[in-house]
């Protein structure tokens, strides 16, 4: 128009600069938000790399502790097996004794 600056195309006597400032202001409000959830993402991946890496050690350790536990039961069938089944009833023997102690020394507290 004819009464407003040259610059301004007519902005400021259409109202199209509020809506700038408007879309401004939201712009940079959702700039933010955009940012939050940026950072927030980048913290939420760095935990789950940590998590996986503490589910691998585990995963290792159980199946260390598997193998273990598997080597334990395979002396214990050669011992039953073979003619050391009265060393194999004198240790079912002491783990009966010592399951009495325990059970009797808690029983007495």
């Amino acid at each position: 128009g004819e009464g407003a600056p040259a610059g301004n195309y007519g902005y400021t006597s259409s109202g199209y600069s509020v809506y700038e400032e408007e879309n401004d202001r939201l712009t940079e409000s959702l700039r933010t938000k955009v940012s939050a959830i940026k950072s927030l993402s980048i913290e939420i991946g760095t935990e789950v790399k940590n998590q996986n890496k503490m589910l691998s050690e585990m995963e290792n350790d159980f199946d260390s502790t598997g193998g273990l536990l598997g080597a334990t039961m395979g002396r214990l069938r050669t011992l039953s097996r073979g003619s050391q089944t009265k060393l194999l009833c004198y240790m079912m023997l002491f783990s009966l004794f010592v399951f009495f102690v325990i059970y009797w020394v808690i029983k007495l507290r």
